[in-house]
């Protein structure tokens, strides 16, 4: 396995390469690079989309009864590796952000369920290594666009708690991220639906909001509250997007020999679900597939700038979600028309049912990955960290990417066994699954989230309170086996309980985790 402490020279010894192709590594995969060319490349330029509430059924080439046009997302398949076993940390929002930019599982923080608002603290401690601090130290320029969701450091008007009226719009807000490692920022505080609407550009809110406007409800749904003056949700992924393209321009143009790291966490297909004039009616799944089209749009922009300006094929350019598609959508609705945002999966956001984790992934680089080819390894968000560390040639310390595990071997088509010990899911309401190999164990009754049945109704219906799943025949997640192998139970158990008694899912010191972890969920069972 590729883990935490195995120097970028390890992985260049593993796949048959010397030292002198440290930068980046000598080797490619089959076909990337043509025979006799020079190996030794520099480091690759980083961009990361992160899709918000985008479901695995979502993407055209990922599901056959796609009814949403996804023509550049498919082209990035076409030309580069389909993970179809990939796993966000977490079935919302919040937690899985923590873990890609930290390497964490983030029930190892605070927050133990549940997501953040847009007005709460900042959740990532300045002295936390992310892949934006670790990047910079390694010679990027490193930015950010788009959703943040983390927690900003807001002040106030009397140095007090934050409470209605009392926020100071005008100072340095702290804690966001050009404080963790970003020397860019420019986007929202947190989900779209979330007060205040606001931009803020660096550590500085763009506009105050002065104004105050009502909520909505349904497909467009968004809380009322404080607005800046000319801010609307409908332009808000439009307005990222520019951003985003303008980010990259701005670094070509420049013509410093720094690569560029952009995190691009975009504000959807989450709610509210406003796609543009141009782009209504551009589907076969009513309003909510008009605005995934519109998200394909956003990528298609990205990768126009990459190629412009001349960066496709030192460009590691990764696709993803962090989590399934929100019931917002209108299940119901979108069945019929027949769109399955799932795909074949069970559940959807907030569960620890694969809807609720299991997501698109897909990753292009043309001078390392082959074009068209898939992995069915399974991949977790978490692993960006330790990815980027062998990628920039560091050594992660051990209280830094504690469940995070380099997807280069997978990447360059040469992973002989799986990287992952085992992968650790986790629902909106606390609730824990552990997958190794084929098996699947859910240490609950229900869901865990939103969808039927919740815990307290699976409690009722007399289910039993833990679940095991072999993944490789039921993936549907049809046919509870937790009776017929308490081995493999008691097993995967002890296995969940190490990971959090060590704090730590992969080999190194020993860490702390914040607060009680108990695998039973927040209230023990």
């Amino acid at each position: 396995m590729m883990r935490n402490g195995q120097t970028r020279r390890d992985f260049l010894r593993m796949i048959g390469c010397g030292a002198a192709g440290l930068a980046v590594g000598g080797c490619s995969s089959a076909g990337a690079v043509a025979a006799g060319r020079e190996s030794v490349m520099r480091k690759p330029n980083i961009v990361y989309i992160l899709c918000d509430d985008l479901g695995y059924g979502d993407i055209a080439c990922l599901n056959e009864r796609c009814r949403i046009p996804t023509p550049n997302v498919d082209a990035l398949a076409r030309d580069g590796m389909t993970f179809t076993d990939a796993h966000s940390g977490s079935a919302v929002c919040t937690p899985t952000r923590y873990g890609i930019l930290t390497g964490r599982y983030c029930w190892r923080s605070t927050l133990k369920s549940g997501v953040l608002w847009g007005y709460s603290p900042p959740l990532i401690p300045r002295e936390r290594l992310t892949v934006a601090s670790l990047l910079k130290n390694n010679g990027y320029a490193t930015a950010c666009v788009g959703k943040w969701h983390l927690g900003l450091g807001w002040a106030t008007t009397d140095g007090g708690e934050i409470k209605d009226g009392n926020v100071d719009y005008s100072k340095r807000i702290a804690g966001g991220p050009t404080d963790l490692g970003f020397d860019y920022f420019f986007g929202i505080p947190a989900s779209l639906d979330m007060i205040p609407y606001v931009y803020i550009e660096n550590d500085r809110v763009v506009a105050a909001p002065t104004e105050t406007i009502e909520g909505r409800g349904d497909k467009e749904f968004y809380r009322g509250g404080p607005c800046a003056p000319g801010f609307v949700h409908e332009e808000t992924l439009p307005v990222l997007t520019q951003k985003a393209v303008s980010c990259i321009d701005r670094h070509a143009a420049s013509g410093s020999d720094k690569p560029l790291f952009l995190y691009f966490p975009l504000s959807a297909p989450h709610a509210p679900i406003l796609p543009t004039r141009e782009f209504r009616g551009k589907s076969s799944a009513g309003q909510y597939g008009d605005f995934v089209n519109q998200v394909d749009w956003t990528v298609g922009e990205v990768m126009r700038a990459i190629e412009r300006n001349g960066m496709t094929q030192d460009t590691l350019f990764v696709f993803t979600s962090d989590n399934g598609c929100s019931p917002v959508a209108n299940f119901p609705e979108l069945e019929a028309m027949g769109h399955y945002p799932s795909q074949r999966f069970r559940g959807h956001k907030a569960d620890i049912f694969e809807g609720g984790h299991r997501i698109p992934f897909i990753c292009r680089w043309p001078e390392r990955i082959k074009a068209s080819s898939s992995c069915a390894d399974t991949v977790c968000l978490t692993d960006l960290m330790a990815t980027a560390a062998d990628i920039a040639g560091a050594r992660l310390p051990d209280n830094a990417g504690e469940d995070s595990v380099s997807i280069l071997p997978d990447l360059a088509g040469i992973a002989k066994e799986p990287l992952r010990e085992a992968t650790v899911h986790h629902s909106i309401d606390g609730r824990f699954s552990i997958r190794q190999g084929k098996w699947k164990l859910e240490l609950c009754a229900g869901s865990g989230g939103w969808s039927k049945p919740k815990d307290k109704q699976a409690q009722e219906l007399g289910l039993p309170p833990i679940q095991l799943y072999d993944m490789s025949a039921d993936d549907s997640e049809k046919t509870n086996l937790q009776d017929r192998y308490p081995g493999v139970v008691e097993r995967m158990t002890k296995l969940m309980q190490k990971y959090v008694d060590d704090g730590r899912s992969t080999p190194g010191a020993p860490q702390t985790n914040e607060g009680e972890t108990n695998i039973w969920g927040p209230q023990g069972g």
